[in-house]
């Protein structure tokens, strides 16, 4: 399986949190059958508690053998207003490695209701060290495009959802090694048209979550965005609007070797007891968007 994998270049997987009371590799060998070729490990605001070595050695026992990997390890959280989280940030970047993989995805924080120009000195001071010190172990850091609720003038957890947001942060902290965690849905949100985003950011997008949406323009039509009326719904790849064919072709077209990890516990419909059945159709429909599988030229 592994070398067909590699010729694709892309790999289709899902996410993993860490947090929960199931045990990474205990869930990982349970779904992984299903066909997943990678995943993404990730935490929610702490990695109090979490069993580093006995993690790193289950998770990698796991996966010795199935040409499955490890493609991001990601933690969620605000260590910008809460430099207790710094530590934890820390600590993904020094264990990255040890599951096998380069890379780390998470938010960048901001200062609480703060405007994101504003609160962008205080961003760049508590990640250039973090920054350098992937940096000094070979290790990626990618923001993901996630609101969380905020725009430019307030909010929490994240600076790093718009393309103005953006400018700023590359040219606050200039590293090789920060890039994106890029998806289509929270730019869906903002109405955005994420494929001509993309075809613009490929070249710093490090990794992708598999997250779609789907606008109820009559909705917006009719009632505009500031109403009570939900006008957007986060869906699972396959169920929502975006064509990714056409993401995954701008991707093969730039170079983008990586990772599009799905990120499921979102979706209206395909949750609770079809939360799998949603995540498995996804993968299934991503590989098919990917070209489905992989054949050989003539040699």
């Amino acid at each position: 399986m592994s070398p067909f994998i590699e010729a694709q270049k892309i790999r289709v997987g899902t996410l993993v949190r860490c947090n929960d009371p199931m045990p990474a590799d205990r869930y990982i060998a349970q779904i992984m059958p299903h066909g997943f070729e990678c995943f993404g490990l990730f935490f929610w605001a702490t990695c109090e508690g979490f069993d580093w070595d006995g993690q790193a050695e289950a998770v990698t026992r796991t996966l010795e053998g199935t040409g499955t990997v490890i493609s991001s390890l990601g933690f969620y959280g605000n260590p910008v207003a809460d430099p207790s989280q710094i530590a934890y940030v820390q600590a993904c970047i020094d264990n990255a490695r040890r599951f096998g993989t380069d890379l780390i995805t998470g938010f960048t924080g901001r200062p609480v209701d703060v405007p994101i120009d504003k609160g962008m000195p205080e961003i760049a001071r508590v990640w250039k060290p973090l920054l350098q010190r992937a940096a000094d172990q070979g290790v990626r850091i990618a923001f993901e495009n996630c609101q969380m609720g905020g725009d430019w003038n307030r909010g929490d957890w994240n600076a790093a959802h718009s393309p103005d947001a953006w400018e700023l942060l590359f040219e606050a902290l200039p590293y090789e090694n920060m890039g994106l965690c890029w998806e289509p849905c929270h730019q869906m949100v903002a109405l955005i048209d994420p494929l001509e985003e993309l075809k613009e950011w490929v070249p710093r997008v490090f990794s992708v979550h598999g997250k779609d949406a789907t606008i109820h323009w009559d909705i917006i039509r009719k009632y505009g965005i500031y109403g009570p009326r939900q006008f957007v719904y986060h869906r699972t790849p396959g169920f929502g609007d975006s064509n990714w064919t056409d993401i995954i072709s701008v991707l093969r077209a730039s170079g983008f070797e990586g990772n599009i990890e799905i990120e499921g516990w979102h979706d209206p419909v395909y949750r609770d007891e079809l939360e799998m059945t949603g995540q498995v159709h996804a993968l299934n429909y991503l590989k098919q968007c990917r070209g489905g599988d992989f054949v050989a030229n003539p040699s």
